[in-house]
């Protein structure tokens, strides 16, 4: 038969893994997020399948809010956010509820990497689904080093030595009135990543453009310009180009909430994309992001 072997689920110990696709994505059972706030080397292991499969998925997670944000902080320390917020009794906790009278412009169906605007993104986040609509309402989770390694070679030649800059006040400020765009812009100035990342705990290289990124920042060198339009709108076309790799079906992961359902994700080495099909119906999510590092 061609092809390799589907994946099968995997024993670990007390814990069952079932990987979800050949790359990325597994569902977990037999471990309550609780103990794992509490136990080293379960937490550990997860911390272990995290950088395997660098999305975990885990059902009838019954916990509280703390044990949600104690399991986020065996990672690191947890992060704010500077337009939605998080829950006042529970500092890195964000609310993420979305409604009928939510305003047009709280989207999350975009393909992006949380918080590439700033300096040192997020390492990672755990999400924990709190209601959901009975049909609707996935998302979408993208390997991007299995994006990185299918790109023709010419093209990862091309892109190696690239930067690129990622903005918030060209996302989230866009919307606000330019006064508060502005001081967002002071607050949070664009920040400037490689095109390419290296993982640091991994070493896998990744392609690192999402929803968030603007423009390439050193393209216009001899080796890449001959005229005027090979940077514009040439430069552009590249990125959008390497941007569109996220929307390769087999690249990506899709999970069904349900109600206590949780998703862990790495965020230095993936995308994801909050399908909004639900809409008048409710969903509402509780996200702890994990302070990152500097991509190198």
């Amino acid at each position: 038969m061609d092809g390799p072997a589907p994946p099968t689920a995997e024993p670990e110990g007390s814990i069952r893994v079932e990987p979800l696709t050949q790359t990325i994505g597994a569902e977990i059972h037999g471990v309550h997020l609780g103990d794992a706030a509490r136990d080293d080397t379960l937490f550990a292991e997860l911390h272990r399948l995290l950088l395997r499969h660098k999305v975990l998925f885990l059902r009838d997670q019954e916990i509280t809010r703390a044990e949600h944000v104690a399991f986020a902080e065996r990672f690191g320390p947890l992060e704010d956010h500077p337009v939605a917020g998080s829950d006042p009794e529970h500092p890195g906790l964000v609310r993420i509820y979305n409604g009928p009278d939510s305003p047009p412009e709280h989207y999350e169906n975009a393909l992006h990497t949380d918080g590439t605007w700033r300096d040192t993104p997020a390492m990672g986040a755990v999400l924990r689904c709190v209601e959901t609509p009975a049909v609707g309402g996935d998302t979408i989770w993208v390997d991007m080093a299995e994006a990185y390694r299918r790109l023709p070679e010419h093209i990862r030649n091309r892109i190696d030595r690239l930067r690129a800059r990622h903005s918030i006040e060209a996302t989230f400020g866009a919307v606000l009135p330019d006064e508060e765009r502005r001081r967002l812009r002071n607050s949070f100035p664009d920040a400037e990543h490689p095109v390419v990342r290296t993982h640091p705990e991994t070493g896998e290289r990744i392609l690192f453009v999402n929803a968030f990124t603007t423009h390439l920042v050193n393209y216009h060198r001899p080796e890449n310009i001959r005229f005027g339009q090979d940077y514009a709108p040439g430069a552009g076309l590249l990125l959008q180009y390497l941007i569109s790799q996220a929307a390769i079906p087999e690249y990506q992961v899709r999970w069904r909430w349900r109600r206590n359902s949780v998703a862990i994700w790495d965020n230095r080495s993936t995308q994801h994309y909050a399908v909004q099909d639900y809409r008048p119906a409710v969903r509402r999510m509780e996200r702890a992001g994990i302070v990152g590092d500097r991509p190198f």
